[in-house]
């Protein structure tokens, strides 16, 4: 990720706010979660590493009753060790807050559990086998997300999904240590992958990739690949001109004001001002011509032209 700027005012829309959420990314989360849904799937909702909130909020929306949503950053925080606090400085140093909640409370009426801290305190905030959708992306260094995909495993209720941004990004190789480490050798099993996160689950995600294939099929925006490797089916997505999912305004929308334009004339001032033909003019300009002639020579040049007419 590369560090972008803070919104200056309140956002109109989701695209307003700031952040590295692509439309791909954007519509598996929806389907995901009205997955769940739709199945009945009832738990809680976790994020490590909000930024300015985009997905938070999106994911703040499919929040039901009785369902918990938790957020953890830093935020302007002190890091935990040198290496992370570098990387805070670099990557988010335009971080606050107030910047995620003013954002976020544009979109909802409540904020959810807000922990300022380090990722590596959240197996103590939140309760084990509590959560049905669970988002990483927090820090890039592979001892801290090795923990934090260790901490979303037991957080997960079974059959839980756990997406981990920026797996394959150059800039992040701590990440993809760890993610494919975790699908090696610690269970977790990929349901797809888009260009930047890994969608994945301790449980069987075959169920879930046979409609995520039947819908992609439904698509042409969809770009798709399958590949098996070391037992595992990978499903690749990427977009191919994609949308954003239809997303609700947020209470500081404003309706932008149609462009003006002009009416048309009427057609008695279209003809008031259209220009005489070809024929008109050469008829005015003879006319002149003629005055200028001596009387004599005028007489004879019209008694020429009505014996050329009869």
């Amino acid at each position: 990720m590369a560090n972008s700027q803070q919104t200056p005012s309140h956002p109109g829309e989701l695209k307003d706010v700031p952040g590295w959420f692509p439309p791909l990314d954007q519509v598996l989360f929806t389907w995901l979660l009205e997955q769940q849904e739709t199945e009945g799937i009832q738990g809680d909702l976790l994020e490590l590493g909000v930024y300015m909130g985009k997905s938070a909020i999106l994911l703040g929306h499919h929040l039901r009753d009785g369902e918990k949503f938790t957020v953890c950053d830093l935020f302007e925080g002190d890091a935990p060790d040198e290496s992370n606090r570098a990387e805070a400085t670099k990557s988010y140093s335009s971080l606050t807050r107030q910047a995620f909640e003013r954002n976020y409370l544009s979109f909802h009426d409540t904020l959810p559990t807000v922990i300022q801290g380090p990722s590596s305190v959240i197996s103590k905030e939140v309760s084990p086998t509590t959560c049905r959708f669970v988002h990483i992306d927090a820090s890039h260094l592979y001892e801290h997300v090795h923990g934090d995909i260790g901490a979303a495993h037991d957080i997960l209720l079974p059959g839980g999904i756990v997406v981990l941004d920026d797996f394959r990004s150059e800039h992040t190789p701590g990440v993809s240590v760890a993610a494919w480490e975790a699908v090696l050798n610690r269970g977790l099993r990929p349901i797809c992958l888009s260009t930047q996160k890994l969608y994945g689950t301790w449980g069987d995600p075959e169920p879930l990739q046979e409609k995520l294939l039947a819908m992609i099929k439904e698509r042409d925006d969809f770009g798709l690949s399958v590949q098996m490797a070391a037992g595992h089916r990978l499903i690749r997505t990427r977009s191919q001109g994609m949308k954003p999912p239809p997303f609700p305004y947020s209470r500081h929308y404003v309706e932008p004001v149609p462009e003006l334009v002009p009416a048309p004339a009427s057609a008695a001032a279209q003809a008031s001002v259209r220009p005489a033909g070809r024929g008109a003019g050469r008829s005015r300009t003879r006319r002149i011509a003629l005055d200028l002639l001596p009387p004599v020579v005028t007489r004879a040049v019209r008694r020429s032209r009505a014996a050329k007419r009869s």
